[in-house]
């Protein structure tokens, strides 16, 4: 065999294309083998393209495909598009071209260098959200939820841009303004689709007992839900005489209670406001509407209000209690009104505090000296219960748990209260006044009524427009398309008005997994066969901020399938793995003016910027296109090669562990590469096989298998290169031990593992070549450590042949210098471990 050089530019160009003619990664159901479904959060196809931050998850979930594999598994590993969305819009806004447009160049953009990565996807399953053929079934999906009772519209209050033009859900707004262009958001009430998704806040708590994820992203699902036990109380306005309802988990404390405090959005707020107070409360209402709800329910912040100039009766002592508005109480969360008991609640007594509001104690600490009593302090832990006894109603004495039930029996026996279930979870708001996403299939009448449109209707497609601006009522961009939007049913012949609102972004995203199972299905979103073959996904992999809202969404959608029959599984992602954050060091001049790392020089541990002596301000930071420090991978690609760069990416650190990008380092795992190619290329192969070759290349199978079983990858390359220094100054090359080596190879660096299977004679691809079994008999040590101790102290460590008798043992240890000296008494008797230890008794 011929000598030849590692050249990674042809032999990734040669393997790329061998696997696309071939089509090797294709796969169809094959009820004969075991399926095993492995899937990347699909990605959204951004301007920017691809940095080696998001390399990291695929390049974990394209080592583990191949791996299975290897292992006979018949695998699924699909890539797609998530292409519905704001930023395309507001591109499309900002440079006058179609979002349709801008969306398929950057597709074009992510698949070109995903290939180039040499990631085993089959791409015959390609699909993208944004395409008719796809959301022709989310539009016939939530048809499903609609007839089910899950979708309804409702007047709430929502984030509204009107720099965008739209509604923004909370994950899209920080810090009171829009993620997307940084533009202030007001809450304003608007008639927006709803889906029911707190109808399955339960069974989405406990399903997640079915599921293998990280115990940290489970609890982030579990607060988000946050499911809580506690009491409805029902408090009567004093003129209008209007019931306002207020949730509490404290119904002991209810004899506490001074005054109530509404959310500004509260649909009583007008009507109970008296003629004196309106102008103030419009006004203080109009102040806190851009506010996020995070800035209003900060604990540090000074707590905020207005009276309503109205009274509310006590629902025990029939006393009057004021009522008041203010920020820190939100509209979506419990009723969006609260029972204030100062004397036990930090934020209602900061309130009192403020505004001399009446301090009552019915809650004093046991075994303490603390004044709760003067309402200089608040007690929030249990205690004992005083001034809590009115007629028959008596707590004095109780425990926490029997004061709770004692309030909610009396207040269910006076039709004032329930026991009832609260969640943190509100209802899911879907719609936005959007061009780039999924058209309603809605028809309205003027009766009021409604009508889904039928499959055969389907899919809806948006009017086609050049002025993607929303119309100057914040209405949906659709709503100036007046042709579009009036019509004549062609089923029920009525004068109908289709629905201007779009789905969010998240609709798409909701089931993709389940179209990938069976994606040129034209009958079916998926059939019955294909969902029962493939799901549910087997592991599940992206970044930990779609912990939540997709997971959530999912989930629930999911579950609706199920209930609708069109799904077998109750949870749709059986294990699920998260990637840590890729950080870079970002270079910056000032406060928003970043530097690219080539025009950044180093001095003694100073960066400069070039051509100046003026020092950069540096950090390490999340990749980011606005911060400069993003790192594409296509010259990585060039310089090393896609190999180089995928087995950089597994042997940064820990996979779910933060990493920090270093280009430089890059050309570590290029030289091991190099080294490997040179192995295997040398003229020092042998056919014959030697044990210690052997030893060796079974050894690291059974240590990578193991490392990639468990997601360690960076261990299981730190075994290869541990393997190469080992292998290396061996007299000769077993190339049986040699195969072994670039089998495990493989799944890591799949372009120079083909290319060196190749040259050592072998004509198939390793695609579907067996893992190699690993011999348990090689792993076996031949030598042992034997530790000898002299009157119970450690005198030395010696490796030996194992299996030493202890007549062979002390031989040898009489004969070694620094044993001999503490031999000087007799030896009055020997403890013998075999093959670990030997203990010399000697006289004192």
């Amino acid at each position: 065999m011929t000598k030849k050089n590692y050249d990674h530019q042809a032999i990734e160009a040669k393997w790329q294309k061998i696997w696309e003619e071939k089509q090797l990664f294709q796969v169809e159901i094959d009820t004969s083998k075991l399926k095993y479904y492995i899937l990347d959060m699909f990605p959204y196809p951004s301007g920017s393209g691809l940095h080696v931050g998001h390399v990291t998850g695929y390049t974990a979930t394209d080592t583990i495909a191949r791996y299975k594999r290897q292992k006979g598994f018949n695998v699924l590993h699909p890539m797609g598009w998530d292409s519905f969305g704001l930023p395309a819009e507001q591109y499309a806004i900002r440079t006058g071209t179609h979002p349709a447009s801008t969306t398929q160049n950057n597709i074009n953009t992510y698949r070109r260098q995903l290939k180039k990565l040499g990631f085993s996807y089959d791409w015959n399953r390609e699909i993208t959200t944004s395409d008719p053929k796809y959301y022709k079934w989310t539009q016939w999906l939530f048809t499903k939820l609609y007839n089910k009772g899950l979708a309804y519209e409702a007047e709430v209050l929502v984030n509204f841009c009107p720099a965008l033009g739209t509604v923004l859900a909370n994950e899209e707004v920080e810090n009171g303004k829009a993620k997307e262009g940084g533009y202030p958001i007001e809450r304003r009430p608007l008639r927006q689709w709803m889906l029911k998704i707190t109808s399955y806040a339960d069974r989405l708590l406990k399903d997640l007992e079915l599921v293998d994820w990280p115990d940290h992203l489970k609890k982030l699902q579990i607060n988000w839900i946050g499911r809580i036990e506690g009491a409805k109380i029902h408090f009567e306005e004093t003129q209008t005489k209007q019931t306002i309802t207020v949730f509490t988990t404290r119904p002991d404390t209810l004899f506490g209670v001074t005054y109530l405090v509404l959310s500004p959005e509260h649909p009583l707020v007008s009507s109970i406001t008296t003629a004196p107070y309106r102008k103030q409360v419009q006004r203080y209402c109009k102040e806190i509407s851009g506010k996020s709800d995070l800035e209003r329910t900060e604990l540090n912040k000074e707590k905020t209000g207005v009276w309503t100039g109205a009274h509310a009766k006590h629902p025990i002592t029939d006393q009057d209690i004021p009522i008041w508005i203010s920020d820190y109480v939100l509209m979506g969360y419990g009723t969006g009104a609260v029972m204030a008991v100062p004397a036990h609640d930090e934020r209602d007594f900061a309130f009192a505090k403020i505004f001399h509001l009446p301090i009552i104690a019915v809650i004093i600490p046991n075994e303490t000296d603390l004044d709760i009593q003067s309402g200089k302090l608040c007690w929030t832990e249990e205690g004992t219960y005083i001034n809590s006894s009115l007629g028959s109603l008596n707590l004095n004495g109780l425990d926490l748990k029997q004061a709770k039930q004692a309030v909610i029996h009396w207040l269910e026996s006076q039709g004032k209260g329930e026991k009832t279930v609260n969640y943190k979870l509100r209802d899911w708001l879907f719609s936005r006044q959007r061009y780039w996403g999924e058209p309603f299939p809605i028809l309205h009448f003027s009766d009021g009524t409604r009508r889904v449109l039928d499959l055969d209707e389907l899919p809806l497609c948006p009017p086609e427009l050049k002025d993607f601006k929303p119309a100057p009522t914040g209405e949906s961009p659709l709503s100036k398309v007046k042709k579009w939007v009036h019509i004549t049913d062609s089923k029920t012949h009525q004068i109908a008005q289709r629905e201007t609102n779009t789905m969010p972004q998240w609709a798409g995203s909701c089931w993709y997994y389940l179209r990938f199972c069976d994606p040129h299905n034209p009958d079916k979103p998926w059939s019955e066969e294909a969902e029962k073959y493939w799901m549910p996904v087997d592991l599940y992999v992206g970044g930990i901020e779609h912990a939540v809202l997709h997971l959530l969404y999912a989930r629930f959608w999911h579950k609706v399938f199920y209930d609708c029959g069109l799904a077998s599984t109750l949870e749709p992602f059986q294990t699920l793995r998260n990637q840590g954050l890729v950080s870079a060091r970002s270079y910056q001049i000032n406060q928003g003016v970043y530097v690219a790392p080539e025009g950044v020089c180093e001095e003694n541990g100073i960066f400069f910027k070039l051509g100046t002596k003026e020092p950069l301000h540096t950090q390490i930071e999340k990749m980011s296109k606005s911060k400069l420090n993003g790192v594409t991978p296509d010259h990585i690609i060039c310089e090393y090669g896609a190999d180089s760069l995928r087995l950089y990416e597994m042997f940064m650190g820990p996979f779910d562990k933060e990493k920090l990008w270093n280009s430089d380092a890059v050309n570590g795992c290029y030289r091991f590469l190099n080294r490997f190619y040179d192995l295997v290329t040398s003229d020092k192969i042998c056919d014959e096989d030697t044990a210690e070759g052997l030893k060796l290349s079974h050894r690291l199978v059974y240590q990578v298998e193991k490392e990639i079983e468990a997601m360690q990858f960076n261990t299981a390359i730190a075994k290869m290169m541990e393997f190469i220094n080992a292998f290396s100054p061996l007299a000769s090359y077993p190339k049986q031990a040699l195969k072994m080596a670039i089998q495990v190879l493989y799944p890591f660096a799949p372009h120079i593992a083909e290319e060196l299977w190749e040259y050592l004679g072998e004509t198939k691809s390793l695609t579907y070549q067996p893992f190699p079994i690993f011999d348990p008999n090689y792993l076996i040590d031949e030598t042992v450590l034997y530790v000898v101790q002299i009157n119970g102290k450690v005198r030395g460590k010696w490796s030996l042949p194992k299996e030493q008798t202890k007549e062979e043992l002390l031989s040898f240890l009489q004969k070694q210098p620094q044993i001999i000296k503490y031999l000087l008494k007799p030896i009055t008797k020997v403890i013998f471990v075999p093959n670990k230890l030997i203990n010399l008794v000697c006289d004192v």
